[in-house]
């Protein structure tokens, strides 16, 4: 009974503490979610909102471009962004770089908006092709795109005559020989051309025939008129505009998902290039390039001439690769590269046996492959004819510089072999009847001479025969008046 009493009395206890542990647990559960709750509604008010990218294209496109557009849509992806925004402002560029970025452009799983802007800039070329990739097509007020036929590559150096026949007509069969030679080739590339930008055309439901036009007749629309030909989807003055305009619209990204865009409340937000794309830029720069290829060659030079000067042959080397990768990442004649290693070898063996003909002979090489050199004439892909001109400058300095210290070392006095050793003083150290032994220039020399000397006396080197030194007395010590 007295068990059963205790457990009656203290059984109220331990029901009332398990209840109170019970509420301090769903106490701490509620407050635990209420917290997490106010963490996560910022994000979620953030997600809500949803986040525009804005890639920009300024000037010529290259290989730095299409590396700074790769990484952009790859952020992109990895953001969740609802769209990118494309900025152009271009005069076109390189083919195999506008290729690169309209397949990056395909592959995104992210809508891409093509924009021309800001007013005054234009889509031209290369800009075309990649505007007609993009999911919406836009421009800004002032802006125009198309001329978006191809360049002409291989063009002949500049001075030199066509091949035209004369009135004779001798010259007429190879005249039509090149003439159909080069019809054919810009035949294939206009071909190719229009086939890939009606392509892009069918696949945004976009005109095709102004698209082909502006190939073949190098056609330009303005932004107006654009809209009116269905080239774009619209037109508007600034990027909160074109967020405003695009919302709600249904576009359809890589494997043909449709993506519902929700962009009216969108958080704009640039993505600036990278360090490789920045790198890129720099010595993708056609003058650039050569620069860096001449500071590696003079390097070498210089390391070579005077060895143990580690500077020279390391910064060398290291602008000379630069120079090469860069070339390699743009359109070259490799003819023009072969005849610049050619003038640059033989300024380097003017530098070693100096020659008039070896010198002249790298420099009209050297100029000749500089002008040859880069395949395409598109705009910001040129050589500068003043980077030409500084570069001959410096080879002419050359070997000006070579040929003057050659000039001063053959008229200056002798300083090796016997022809130096001749008239110099030398002490007798000893002697017997007519050989023995004299210092000279801090050396002991074997001598002979038809006179006798005592040691100590100082004579003089008439010549030298197979390391034995011919001396006889010094004039001023049989003169009148001398030492005795």
């Amino acid at each position: 009974m007295r068990g059963i009493l205790r457990f009656d009395i203290r059984s109220p206890t331990y029901v009332g503490k398990g209840v109170l542990a019970v509420q301090t647990v769903q106490a701490a559960l509620v407050a635990a979610i209420a917290a997490v709750a106010l963490v996560i509604s910022p994000a979620s008010a953030g997600e809500s909102t949803g986040l525009a990218l804005t890639i920009s294209i300024d000037g010529a496109i290259g290989p730095a471009s299409a590396s700074y557009v790769k990484e952009a849509l790859v952020k992109a992806a990895e953001r969740r962004a609802q769209i990118v925004v494309l900025r152009l402002n271009t005069p076109g560029g390189l083919s195999t770089s506008m290729r690169e970025i309209i397949a990056d452009v395909l592959a995104s799983p992210v809508p891409v908006v093509g924009y021309v802007a800001p007013s005054g800039a234009h889509a031209a070329s290369a800009g075309t092709y990649i505007l007609y990739a993009t999911h919406i097509a836009a421009m800004a007020p002032g802006t125009n795109l198309g001329a978006a036929t191809p360049v002409q590559i291989g063009s002949p150096l500049p001075g030199l005559p066509d091949a035209t026949p004369d009135k004779n007509g001798k010259d007429g069969k190879d005249g039509d020989r090149q003439t159909k030679s080069k019809d054919a080739m810009t035949a294939k590339a206009t071909n190719d051309a229009v086939a890939f930008i009606r392509s892009l055309a069918e696949l945004r439901g976009r005109n095709a025939d102004w698209a082909e036009k502006a190939v073949r007749e190098a056609a330009s629309l303005s932004a107006n008129g654009a809209l009116q030909a269905n080239v774009i989807d619209l037109i508007a003055r600034d990027p909160a505009e074109l967020l405003r305009q695009v919302d709600g619209r249904v576009v359809e990204v890589t494997g043909g998902n449709p993506q519902h865009l929700v962009t009216k409340d969108a958080v704009l937000e640039a993505i600036d290039p990278g360090w490789i794309s920045r790198f890129l830029a720099v010595i993708t720069d056609p003058n650039i390039a050569l620069i860096l290829l001449l500071i590696g060659v003079y390097g070498l030079i210089f390391e070579f001439t005077s060895p143990g000067m580690i500077a020279h042959g390391g910064v060398g080397t290291i602008c000379l690769l630069l120079g090469l990768y860069a070339l390699n990442l743009l359109p070259i004649n490799y003819a023009g590269l072969a005849l610049i290693l050619v003038g640059l070898a033989l300024l380097t063996i003017e530098v070693f046996n100096p020659t008039v003909v070896v010198g002249l002979g790298g420099i009209i090489a050297f100029v000749l492959g500089a002008i040859m050199l880069f395949e395409v004439e598109t705009p910001g892909f040129r050589l500068s004819w003043s980077v030409i001109g500084i570069a001959v400058a410096m080879f002419v300095g050359l070997v000006f510089i070579v040929l003057r210290s050659l000039r001063r070392a053959r008229k200056g006095p002798v300083r090796v072999g016997a022809q130096a050793m001749r008239g110099l003083s030398a002490q007798v150290i000893d002697w017997s009847e007519n050989e023995g032994h004299v210092f000279a220039q801090g050396e002991r020399w074997q001598a002979r001479s038809a006179e006798a000397f005592k040691p100590g006396e100082v004579v003089e080197v008439a010549n030298i025969i197979d390391l034995t030194l011919e001396v006889r007395r010094r004039p001023a010590l049989t003169g009148e008046g001398g030492m005795s």
